[in-house]
């Protein structure tokens, strides 16, 4: 069986003084991903090495509950707020079938996305995706373009109305200033 890795959440700000954190959610499953008994590996956000005396490689939920629409968790290895704060911001990864598929059919794996051909909706060929990133405010798609630059496109069904995994491809809405750079105004200016 062939697995993949994908990032379930981000561990967010300390809650209280006995170790629970918040979770920025990055999975639509939470009751699967965040179960009791669950172990998850963790990652830094910048791809270094996440672990020290009070950042474990490896953490195990022991309890979770909403609070807010927050997801607050207890992982066994961290017991204070010191050891909450100190895990602040590392990447909770879970290992998964890599022919998993999310139930939610409008959810997609990172690995399922990248290197999909990307085109608009005219089919015009704009590149490759190359990346999936992620942050509190949104996800945005990283192309490699044709012609070798960086495209960033807000991952939302206005601007990515199709994602076609079976068919290798994923459609944009090309909008002015979003595919191509600005034209540089050469007029001067006020």
């Amino acid at each position: 069986m062939s697995t993949t890795d994908v990032v379930v959440g981000r561990i967010g700000k300390a809650h209280g003084i006995k170790g629970e954190v918040s979770v920025e959610l990055r999975t639509d499953e939470p009751g699967r991903r965040f179960a009791d008994g669950i172990v998850l590996a963790t990652e830094a956000p910048d791809g270094g090495a996440p672990h020290g005396p009070d950042r474990p490689s490896m953490l195990t939920v022991r309890a979770t509950r909403w609070h807010q629409s927050r997801l607050l968790v207890t992982f066994a290895e961290i017991k204070d707020r010191n050891q909450a704060e100190s895990a602040r911001g590392l990447l909770l990864v879970a290992t998964v079938d890599a022919t998993e598929v999310p139930e939610d059919p409008d959810e997609f794996y990172d690995h399922q996305l990248v290197g999909l051909e990307v085109v608009t909706t005219d089919g015009r060929p704009v590149g490759e995706l190359v990346e999936v990133l992620h942050s509190s405010a949104q996800e945005l798609l990283s192309i490699r373009a044709e012609d070798g630059r960086e495209i960033l496109v807000p991952f939302v069904s206005q601007l990515v109305p199709t994602v076609d995994v079976p068919g290798g491809r994923i459609v944009v809405e090309d909008r002015p200033g979003l595919l191509e750079p600005a034209a540089d105004d050469e007029g001067g200016g006020a």
